[in-house]
């Protein structure tokens, strides 16, 4: 370099790379760029985003995860770890906190009752695990199903290769146990239809010596119910994990008895050759659904009751100061146990349908998603975040005000 180069070379040197005398980089010093924006790809996809003021439904994506839940995926998606170790020690975890012997994380509350059956049937017999849903040469392949709980999620067990024998009474329920029967169903949502009560039922199974399975998917709250039917005595207890839990919807829980549980996660991946490798369940999922569950059982419930009451009472007002329009409240026995609204209308005073007023939410702003029956439409409020239910409130009255000026 010549020197009239290198002179000028030096004098623009600091300029360039560090700050005369600091040796810090003179960009370090300048305001930071601004951040790039995130990519939008709901907006990207022309997706519709709406309130869900209808419940935890899996056609709506259910419900939302907390900020813990999703900072523990991000924190997780970025190590490597063992996927049995993981099971593990977050099954000890579930286990403890939900009064079973043993847990695990599944694809979901349908992938536990699938591998749950299938550690009933196989135990720890690698061959018949590899035989599943082929039941020809097994001694034991029929499940006992009250008549009033022989309804669609049955499709789960039988997926394994199962025949479903229906019962209605306890006497009936004797007669049916023989060699062939592998396991006792209850689905906890049919339980106030059923004749054969959860105590009786799960009595009927130790006598017998036959396991039992609850499917209490959408039943919580109460909190309770987490630990009551472990306490109860059934054998595996199969949760849903993205709804009322607001863990990653993809996930469930089975849990229940150490040596069913093994059983069943023998059934399932990472292991191949058996009837579950596909309901795969990541480490994020499994450790996200551990830490939605322990905050879960740690809300303050009669706090978070009284929340949904509010929320309830703000809908209920706004609607009924239409003319003709009538709202009740009340809440479902079992599965989504919690304060709900019907609300219902004259249809000489307010002109609209139930399917039409339902329509004009859903395409208004913001989009309102509720559930419609014959003669009304029903609201639920514990998925609405802050103010939300200021959201709805005058949304529904609109429409219903709109109508009944027509």
């Amino acid at each position: 370099m010549k020197r009239r180069e290198l002179i000028k070379y030096l004098s623009v040197a600091p300029i360039a790379g560090a700050a005369v005398g600091t040796g810090v980089p003179l960009q370090s010093l300048a305001a930071p760029a601004a951040a790039a924006a995130k990519r939008d790809v709901i907006k990207e996809l022309g997706l519709r985003t709406f309130i869900n003021a209808a419940g935890t439904y899996t056609t709506m994506t259910a419900s939302l995860m907390h900020h813990e839940v999703i900072d523990t995926i991000e924190s997780a998606s970025k190590h490597f770890v063992m996927i049995n170790e993981v099971q593990d020690k977050v099954g000890e975890k579930i286990a403890a906190m939900c009064h079973a012997e043993s847990a695990m994380v599944t694809a979901g509350c349908w992938s536990a009752l699938v591998l749950g059956t299938a550690g009933i049937l196989t135990r720890m017999d690698r061959k018949k695990v590899s035989l599943l849903p082929d039941l020809s040469t097994f001694d034991r392949s029929e499940v006992i199903v009250q008549k009033t709980h022989n309804v669609g999620y049955v499709h789960a067990l039988t997926n394994t290769g199962i025949k479903v024998v229906e019962v209605e009474t306890a006497e009936e329920m004797e007669r049916a146990i023989t060699g062939k029967t592998a396991m006792m169903w209850f689905l906890n949502s049919s339980g106030p239809m059923g004749k054969i009560k959860h105590e009786e039922f799960v009595a009927i199974g130790k006598k017998h010596n036959i396991p039992t399975m609850i499917d209490m998917a959408a039943d919580v709250p109460p909190v309770e119910n987490l630990w009551k039917y472990n306490d109860l005595g059934f054998d595996l207890v199969c949760v849903s994990g993205g709804k009322a839990i607001c863990g990653p919807q993809s996930a469930g829980i089975l849990m229940g008895k150490k040596d069913l549980i093994a059983a069943a996660r023998l059934n399932a991946p990472p292991n191949g050759g058996n009837i579950g490798r596909g309901m795969k369940v990541n480490k994020e999922e499994i450790l996200g659904m551990y830490v939605a569950l322990d905050k879960y059982i740690n809300t303050d419930h009669v706090a978070e009751w009284k929340m949904w009451e509010d929320r309830v009472a703000v809908i209920v007002n706004a609607a009924k100061k239409v003319d003709g329009v009538s709202a009740d409240v009340f809440v479902p026995p079992v599965a989504n146990h919690t304060p709900a609204i019907k609300i219902s209308w004259d249809q000489n005073k307010v002109k609209i349908t139930p399917r039409q007023l339902l329509k004009n939410l859903q395409d208004g702003s913001p989009s309102v998603e509720v559930m419609t029956s014959q003669d009304a439409i029903n609201i639920t409020v514990f998925m609405l975040k802050n103010g939300e239910d200021k959201l709805v409130a005058k949304r529904v009255q609109q429409e219903l005000a709109k109508a009944a000026m027509s």
